[in-house]
C-alpha cells in the first residue's frame, strides 16, 4: 500500500513537474515577485492578480530548475485560488511542516500538495519544493525577491 501511494505521488510530481498546467505569464497582474535558490539553481517567478475581495484571482509562475520547484510551483497556483493573505501564510507554514517532516497534522487546504510529503526523506530537496512558496509571499508582500536561504 505505502509503494503504491509512493508511486501515484511520484507520477503526480512528473507530470507536474513536466507539463505544468499553470506555467505561464499573467498578461494582468497586481504583484510579482522572483526566487531563487543559488545552492541548486532554481529560479520562479510568480504572478498574482487580485479579485474585488482582496482575495488571489489567479496565479501564474515561470520557473527554471527541477521537477520538485516546477511542480511545487504548479501545484501551488491550484491551492492558493480564492485564498486572502493570512490563508496563504497558514497553508505555506502547514506545507513548510509537511515538507519537512512528512506528515501534516491538521492537513485541511494541503489535499492538492499531498504528493510533495515525501521531499521530507530528501531534506536538500526542500527549499526546491518551498521555493515558490517564498516567490509568492514576496509578491503578496510587495517585495520583488525572495530567496529559499
Amino acid at each position: 500500500m505505502f509503494d503504491d501511494v509512493r508511486d501515484l505521488y511520484q507520477d503526480v510530481i512528473l507530470k507536474h513537474g513536466r507539463r505544468p498546467e499553470h506555467m505561464r505569464r499573467l498578461a494582468s497582474f497586481d504583484a510579482t515577485a522572483k526566487g531563487d535558490n543559488p545552492m541548486c539553481g532554481d529560479r520562479v517567478q510568480v504572478w498574482v492578480k487580485y479579485g474585488a475581495d482582496d482575495t488571489i484571482a489567479e496565479t501564474g509562475f515561470e520557473a527554471r530548475g527541477c521537477a520538485i520547484s516546477i511542480a511545487a510551483g504548479d501545484l501551488m497556483t491550484e491551492a492558493v485560488q480564492g485564498l486572502n493573505r493570512g490563508e496563504v501564510g497558514r497553508l505555506f507554514a502547514d506545507f513548510g511542516d509537511m515538507v519537512r517532516t512528512g506528515t501534516c497534522p491538521d492537513c485541511m487546504g494541503l489535499e492538492r500538495l499531498k504528493p510533495l510529503s515525501g521531499v521530507h526523506e530528501y531534506p536538500s530537496r526542500v527549499k526546491c519544493a518551498t521555493l515558490p512558496w517564498h516567490a509568492l509571499i514576496a509578491a503578496l508582500d510587495d517585495k520583488q525577491e525572495a530567496s529559499s536561504e
